[in-house]
């Protein structure tokens, strides 16, 4: 049955289980409307606190913030994951229009003298406060401050444009990289070429093809990284090199879906807000409310870790062109095929004969599922009788060890045209005590497909990206704290990717992985030798790892160091000047992400924060120790991290939160061991 506009499922409170967004009742034309009405609501609710002629309390300022914009809310939470898992065009022409006024929405609260007076002053007298709620207040008064606030009334006005311009281009640009990547994919007409691939990757390249009206030739379609996973088993060099060409020149291809511009835009006008703010430069305001606190803590550790990484990085290419001897000279397009083969011959590890024994099912119920069981007592029941936003997300409800539901998790594995690349995890609904709700969050991957009746077959790879995006899934199902503004993942941004990489440890746990490593056909586990020499195999291609990574964080900090008023009048050779300078410029090395088609830090909320990843992996190398020296998977072992740092979303110093489970400061050595830069 369909709704009409007028009756908008978005205008009440979900009477579903954990209030799951009505999606079976949800369409299109309901977005426009419910992002009228909720930001006409909370700006009511707004001007209701701002005029409130009694003294400013916690109750009647704070709390009442907390407690508006609650339609805004679910329309913005259910378009936004929409535009980014299944957006049309017009889904991404409702975003084109609604991000500017959101923007300017948002900024029309921040920048209100009579809200910000009163959170001022509760500031100064707020000795009374519980720890959390003065966490909050202090959070307010410091996004007031950082929203511009204490600017001047001209400086607002230009702050205000500032913003809207950059919301409409932020959307561009993911627009644009969509449209690029999906034009950009590889077609192939003689399944010769594929030699090297699967059987089922080949009838899936022949699948993407017929949907896309090229019946009997096959399609490779790209993922978001520069390293394409196809490239590691492709034989035919010129198809490797036609895939990496089409990969890394994604949004720089002159074409009306270009990104350059569009980038190079974004950054100057992130340089004039930060000088707004009396700041030299877009990293500097950005990192003074992170826990580096400054770009020179970055590139102190940056500096810790490029050099060895860089040497390793040559090392392993010497001993690739070795294998490769003197046909050809080691392209980038090589790398990862020829890679493969020295952890095939040193390893015995051949990464497409391990495809069958990760069955996607199988990884996600007795590998995810099973670790958080064993660590944390969770139970799995999935319920199709409740409706996602598209047929291949699935729902789960997910239940303590006592039977009380915890909440719903949403998996959304497989990628499709509509979906932009990558792996991430949303919320639809945040928990939270003061609006009695508990969470629903998703997770979105971006898996091929497999023909019906198939079985979805991963990477390793891929195993680990699922075991890291529901990292970040308990980190909101775990929230029991009382502000929606402080629940889940709402730490900082270098300390949100923690916990989620402190779950891909169970990935390889041996206990873990023998339960989940099972051959799909015949149900032989996954030989005890095998799994020894993944794990060995681990730390070979680490220079290669940690260089693409380190070079696409220095790429993003050279674009947001630009000082305002800097000029760049061609992106790629900015960006080729940047990787020189940092030494990071290795041909056959890409950075993960090149700047037409960085994603995160341009249509993502990771500009001048792609550091965090490394960041926060100094802190999941010393847990990862932790968890090792206590026992390994134990309950007590999941109910200490979930108790000390899971649970408390942002109502703590996030610091503070690892000290409390750490029972000390951070130590980078584990990290310099894993990642072979002891050396």
């Amino acid at each position: 049955m369909h709704t009409s506009p007028e009756q908008n499922p978005f205008d009440t409170i979900s009477e579903l289980p954990y209030r799951l967004p009505p999606f079976a009742r949800i369409e299109t034309a309901h977005y426009r409307p419910a992002f009228e009405r909720g930001m006409s609501e909370q700006l009511a609710e707004v001007e209701a606190i701002a005029t409130n002629p009694e003294p400013a309390t916690f109750e009647n300022t704070v709390v009442a913030l907390e407690l508006s914009g609650q339609l805004l809310q679910r329309v913005a939470a259910v378009f936004f994951n929409q535009a980014s898992a299944d957006a049309d065009d017009e889904i991404q022409e409702i975003q084109a229009e609604v991000s500017p006024k959101l923007a300017a929405h948002s900024d029309t609260i921040h920048l209100d003298h009579r809200l910000f007076a009163r959170v001022d002053a509760l500031l100064a007298s707020a000795d009374d406060l519980d720890a959390e709620s003065r966490r909050l207040l202090e959070r307010y008064h410091l996004d007031f401050v950082r929203a511009g606030a204490g600017l001047t009334e001209a400086q607002q006005e230009r702050l205000r444009a500032i913003n809207e311009e950059l919301s409409g281009l932020e959307t561009a640009f993911q627009n644009k990289l969509l449209a690029d990547t999906n034009a950009s994919a590889v077609v192939v007409d003689d399944a010769a070429q594929l030699a090297g691939l699967s059987a089922d990757a080949v009838t899936a390249a022949a699948e993407t093809a017929r949907e896309r009206g090229l019946d009997g030739k096959y399609v490779i379609t790209l993922v978001l990284p520069s390293g394409q996973p196809v490239l590691t088993s492709l034989t035919d060099r010129a198809l490797r090199e036609r895939i990496h060409r089409a990969s890394v020149s994604r949004g720089a291809n002159g074409n009306e879906h270009d990104t350059r511009e569009t980038a190079a835009r974004i950054a100057a006008l992130r340089a004039e807000r930060a000088a707004l703010f009396g700041h030299p430069d877009h990293a500097t305001y950005v990192l003074e409310d992170r826990t580096a606190k400054t770009p020179a803590a970055v590139h102190d550790m940056l500096g810790k870790l490029t050099p060895a990484a860089v040497a390793n990085a040559h090392a392993e290419a010497a001993r690739l062109q070795e294998v490769i001897g003197d046909e050809f000279e080691l392209r980038a397009w090589d790398w990862a095929h020829y890679s493969d083969r020295v952890r095939r011959e040193t390893y015995d590890i051949d990464a497409a004969q391990l495809r069958p024994y990760f069955e996607l099912d199988r990884v996600l119920r007795d590998g995810v599922f099973y670790a958080a069981e064993r660590l944390y007592g969770l139970t799995f029941t999935e319920r199709t009788d409740l409706v996602a936003y598209h047929p291949d997300a699935r729902v789960f409800e997910v239940f303590n060890e006592d039977g009380s539901g915890l909440g719903l998790f949403i998996g959304d594995f497989f990628t499709r045209d509509s979906k932009r690349g990558g792996a991430w995890m949303n919320s639809f609904v945040d928990q939270s005590t003061l609006l009695g709700t508990k969470p629903v969050v998703v997770n979105n991957l971006n898996i091929v497909k497999p023909p019906a009746g198939e079985p979805a077959l991963l990477t390793f790879d891929e195993v680990n990206t699922m075991f890291h995006e529901f990292g970040h899934a308990l980190h909101g199902l775990f929230s029991d704290v009382t502000y929606p503004t402080l629940s889940g993942t709402s730490v900082l941004r270098d300390f949100v990717e923690f916990p989620s990489q402190v779950n891909e440890m169970w990935a390889v746990w041996p206990s873990v992985l023998e339960n989940y490593a099972v051959h799909h056909e015949t149900g032989e586990p996954l030989a005890q030798s095998v799994v020894q020499n993944l794990l060995d195999s681990q730390i070979w291609g680490e220079g290669y790892a940690t260089t693409e990574y380190l070079a696409a964080t220095l790429l993003d900090l050279a674009w947001h160091e630009l000082p305002v008023g800097a000029v760049v009048e061609d992106p790629l050779e900015f960006e080729a000047q940047a990787l020189r300078q940092a030494g990071v410029a290795l041909e056959a090395v890409p950075p993960r992400y090149r700047t037409s088609y960085f994603a995160h830090i341009f249509s993502g909320g990771y500009s001048a924060g792609y550091y965090s990843y490394i960041w926060s992996e100094v802190l999941d190398a010393d847990t990862v120790e932790w968890f090792k020296e206590n026992g390994g998977l134990t309950r007590a072992n999941g109910d200490h991290f979930r108790r000390t740092l899971l649970s408390r979303g942002g109502s703590i110093d996030s610091m503070q939160a690892f000290r409390d489970f750490r029972g000390r400061d951070p130590q980078i050595e584990p990290l310099l061991l894993r990642r072979g830069l002891t050396q």
